[in-house]
């Protein structure tokens, strides 16, 4: 019988729904002066979400000073670059307001403001210094602009260090967001193409936690609901940015899947093509390997009722078997416009895929122990050449 234990942590406030950040000055926030940290875009500049947060720190009587300068696959430089501003400006906390890059540059800001050496001390990747940090993160606030990687409810964060080629995951008790803010209402400006690469990634956190070995009521529990709320919204978000319901309901999608995400060995391996391809979107790498790596455990029969699970909860009435669940995933994935993906437009050459499976070992993405089915390097090689196009 499989191990139904689990710990549940999750201390992060959330303030979720519509307009929720112009109640962002009613909180206790975690401090007196805040470095807000933004992406190099002009997004949260363009649209009047940075405006709003400073009129709600202003209200609030804390003062604050602005980093804006993450990068899409944020770096172990742009860590260690915002780690310095949250000293030179005498901020003691840190406020993230962006998608998930931001979110993740952000709470290891936070890690580093706090700590002595570089982040990649602290990774746990092959070259990483795999340290404890010996002092807590200063507190964060995490005001999430994407419904994708619901960083806003966990302590996980994804960095990029371009001189080892190395995608590595950092997570301390202490990266936990103090606050969060879950407003659909600042999700309304994302364009259709980046809607469907985030909100894909949220299905994706739901169905390799159904699919996982390991899986448990609980983490089902939120994973299912994601999984029905993403096939059912997604589409609608995609077409028509504007579907205040889609959005909101794309925004619980996010955050549920957020709070219980046990990913398996297929994030591992959109890590390992990020690893090589920077401008990679994770959510498009993922959408990209999806087919290949679920019909891979549906053709050996590996997971037919979690895999019937989730056809139901996209739609399916009567599965009958794994094959369901890939038919449905693939009209999902045709109905959010991403069908055409390819890697090789992504610049992957078939080539290079060879090199792949040896680095599924070396960066960290889900728990590669975890699959339904034992995978081996061949395995994975495998899974990357028939995703190939």
């Amino acid at each position: 019988m499989a191990n139904h234990t689990f710990i549940f942590d999750n201390p992060v406030r959330v303030l979720f729904g519509a307009g929720q950040l112009q109640n962002l000055h009613n909180e206790k926030l975690p401090g007196k002066k805040a470095l807000i940290v933004t992406s190099g875009g002009t997004s949260v500049k363009k649209y009047g979400y940075l405006a709003a947060l400073e009129k709600e720190l202003d209200a609030a009587g804390i003062s604050h000073a602005l980093f804006d300068q993450i990068r899409p696959n944020p770096t172990d430089i742009n860590v260690m670059d915002g780690a310095k501003a949250v000293k030179a400006n005498g901020c003691d906390f840190v406020i993230a307001l962006g998608g998930g890059s931001v979110m993740d540059c952000t709470k290891c800001i936070a890690l580093m403001a706090a700590n002595p050496g570089d982040i990649w001390d602290y990774s746990l990747s092959m070259n990483g210094g795999k340290k404890t940090a010996l002092y807590p993160a200063i507190p964060i606030v995490a005001i999430t602009t994407s419904a994708g990687t619901a960083s806003e409810v966990d302590i996980a964060s994804v960095i990029t260090n371009d001189a080892t080629q190395e995608k590595t995951g950092i997570f301390f008790p202490s990266m936990f967001p103090k606050l969060a803010v879950v407003d659909p209402n600042l999700m309304m400006s994302v364009p259709p193409k980046f809607t469907a690469y985030q909100g894909m990634d949220a299905f994706f956190h739901a169905s390799e936690t159904v699919v996982n070995k390991n899986v448990h009521p609980m983490a089902e529990m939120f994973a299912l609901k994601t999984i029905e709320l993403v096939a059912k919204y997604l589409p609608r978000a995609v077409a028509d940015g504007s579907d205040k319901e889609a959005r909101e309901m794309m925004a619980y999608a996010n955050t549920f899947a957020g709070y219980y995400m046990m990913c398996t060995s297929a994030h591992t391996m959109e890590h390992v093509m990020g690893s090589f391809h920077d401008d990679l979107v994770h959510g498009a790498g993922l959408i990209e390997i999806a087919h290949a790596y679920y019909d891979f455990f549906a053709e050996r029969k590996a997971c037919e009722e979690p895999m019937k699970k989730m056809a139901r909860a996209m739609g399916v009435e009567h599965p009958a078997s794994g094959k369901d669940f890939i038919a449905a995933l693939d009209k999902l994935i045709a109905d959010v416009g991403c069908a055409d993906l390819a890697m090789s437009r992504e610049g992957i050459t078939r080539e290079e895929l060879k090199s792949y499976p040896a680095k599924v070992h070396e960066v960290l993405g889900g728990d590669i122990t975890a699959d339904p089915l034992p995978l081996s390097d061949a395995d994975y090689l495998a899974i990357f050449e028939a995703a190939y196009k």
